[in-house]
């Protein structure tokens, strides 16, 4: 008599975005807001002159992000919402045909671009919301990395996608940067979770104080 199946058991599913994003390769790297641009710079030279995807959080800081590349010979775009829709598609059609190397833009353009196989993506700024990430992720190729850059403002965003994806992104220290905030003014904590701060080198621990989720004007 063949073996009854339980119904009941639900099947493993392979395909989901959680568990591609959790199958991923990805990390982050903790750092001092005022860093990141110079962070980010020395991660694309240490790319091996690979393409690169970049979210930001607002359009000005991706024209900002955009023209200081530029300045440091690098082949950067920047896309949003104020570009124009052709403009965004002129500009995604150029980097997924090479002649772009390093493409930014904001969680909700990329919405609309449809890019796939990209080796890597790059988080300027961690998204507010947790199912972005999965968005960026779903841009990967099998092959890719996505790189994360943490300010102490973000831990609780990453905390979030961390507990919706059911495990801890690895993390690694970028040589020649500290991660320790340079200005206490710059930060703004958001942490309501009760978890110790990831910074490897603060010193002591800091207790959270209320989230107040912010709307941006200016996001795509």
């Amino acid at each position: 008599m063949p073996e009854q199946i339980d119904e009941t058991i639900k099947p493993k599913i392979y395909n989901d975005p959680i568990s591609v994003a959790k199958r991923a390769k990805q990390k982050v790297y903790f750092a001092a807001q005022v860093d990141k641009s110079a962070m980010l710079e020395k991660i694309i030279r240490g790319m091996d002159k690979a393409q690169a995807l970049v979210l930001i959080k607002t359009k000005r800081a991706a024209d900002n992000l955009s023209q200081y590349l530029k300045t440091r010979d690098i082949n950067a775009l920047a896309i949003h919402s104020n570009k124009g829709k052709q403009a965004c598609e002129i500009g995604a059609r150029a980097f997924e045909e090479g002649e772009i190397d390093i493409l930014i833009t904001t969680d909700m353009i990329l919405q609309s671009l449809e890019l796939k196989d990209v080796e890597y993506v790059l988080g300027y700024d961690l998204p507010i919301e947790p199912e972005h990430y999965l968005d960026r992720i779903g841009c990967m190729s099998e092959t890719g990395e996505a790189i994360s850059l943490v300010s102490e403002e973000e831990e609780t965003f990453l905390f979030l996608i961390e507990r919706m994806l059911r495990q801890e992104i690895p993390q690694e220290e970028l040589e020649g940067f500290d991660a320790t905030p340079k200005n206490d003014a710059e930060v703004k904590p958001v942490k309501t979770q009760k978890k110790k701060p990831r910074h490897r080198k603060q010193k002591s621990k800091k207790k959270g104080v209320e989230v107040k989720e912010e709307k941006h004007d200016d996001k795509a």
